[in-house]
């Protein structure tokens, strides 16, 4: 319970900062409180005048609110896939989520021209889905076994990425706008994003984490959990499937935003421990409070200019990982 407190005290505190900060000064006070009184049954006068208002729930909190999507997705991804493959290295990107996304995009920015804002969200979402799809099929062909659809997940990316750099060496004009989606932002934010894809993420997750247990089961090994009547292939489908939904929503109004589903869901198991049952939901939890966090940071740190938020996570995440590793050499050793 205690991680659970932090949790909600860290991403609570994330997100009165990510209201607060930015190029327009806004009254911590007037800000707490505005924020407050959209509480039911809670009835303040914040003091902000109308530009003030509006700055603050027109611009900055779509903006949070989408990172707090995004990121708490990413991380429940990243941990749903670290435990079907009983591997905290993996995440969505490698098994073909990223680099069908990533595809999806430069197809929608190289071909569609004008209409490509328009289509670019639904081009990342259908090419993050038929990446995680045509490396589950690849897979299952390859034989049983979370190595093969693993390795089938790496092919896949390979190959994507590779078609993705073809189209780029024959589009040169647009490198600079695919590279720029590729590295992740939320300057786009609006509201209408938000409730887009508020529908998907809400499915994901809940198919997530009503499979912790099940998980957990699996840790032990195939045969004990067939032992205690667990069907081990459908349990991993659902999974995946739950994690590729909320990867591929995610990315679809972000871009690719790398390290959240390593780093936070790791730094959880330290926290709280290995039981899935925990680390679904704490990682979601986190992960949210991460990407507001780095996303103020990205729009603040440069300013008036902005970061992609993708550097700044893996700013963060390249040190991080590099600890996992060694963490994870020490446990083995």
């Amino acid at each position: 319970m205690r991680a659970y407190g932090l949790a909600v005290v860290l991403l609570a505190a994330a997100v009165l900062v990510g209201a607060m900060v930015g190029a327009a000064d806004l009254d911590p006070l007037g800000t707490a409180a505005a924020l407050l009184d959209k509480l039911p049954f809670v009835h303040l006068s914040s003091g902000l005048g109308p530009l003030d208002t509006a700055v603050l729930f027109q611009i900055r909190l779509p903006r949070v609110v989408l990172g707090a999507l995004v990121g708490g997705a990413l991380a429940l991804a990243g941990a749903g896939y670290q435990g079907v493959f009983r591997n905290p290295l993996v995440d969505s990107s490698l098994l073909g989520s990223s680099a069908g996304a990533g595809l999806g995009a430069t197809l929608a920015i190289v071909y569609l021209g004008p209409s490509a804002p328009a289509a670019l969200p639904v081009a990342a979402f259908v090419g993050s889905l038929a990446g995680v799809a045509v490396a589950y099929l690849a897979g299952a062909a390859g034989g049983p076994g979370t190595s093969t659809l693993l390795l089938a997940g790496l092919a896949v990316s390979m190959f994507l990425t590779a078609v993705q750099t073809y189209v780029l060496q024959r589009s040169t004009e647009s490198i600079q706008q695919v590279y720029t989606w590729l590295l992740g932002s939320l300057s786009t934010a609006t509201w209408h994003q938000t409730w887009q894809v508020l529908p998907y993420l809400a499915v994901s997750t809940a198919l997530v984490l009503l499979h912790g247990r099940h998980l957990d089961v699996l840790s032990v090994g195939d045969e004990e959990a067939r032992s205690l009547g667990l069907h081990p292939g459908r349990t991993r489908l659902l999974v995946l499937a739950g994690c590729a939904l909320a990867a591929a929503s995610a990315v679809a109004v972000s871009g690719l935003i790398g390290f959240v589903g390593i780093v936070v869901p790791h730094a959880v198991r330290r926290l709280a421990g290995s039981s899935y049952r925990l680390v679904l939901p704490l990682s979601l939890l986190f992960g949210a409070a991460f990407l507001v966090l780095a996303d103020t940071a990205a729009r603040t740190v440069v300013a008036p200019a902005e970061l992609p938020i993708g550097v700044v996570t893996a700013l963060i995440g390249s040190p991080a990982f590099v600890w996992i590793l060694r963490a994870t050499r020490s446990v083995r050793t």
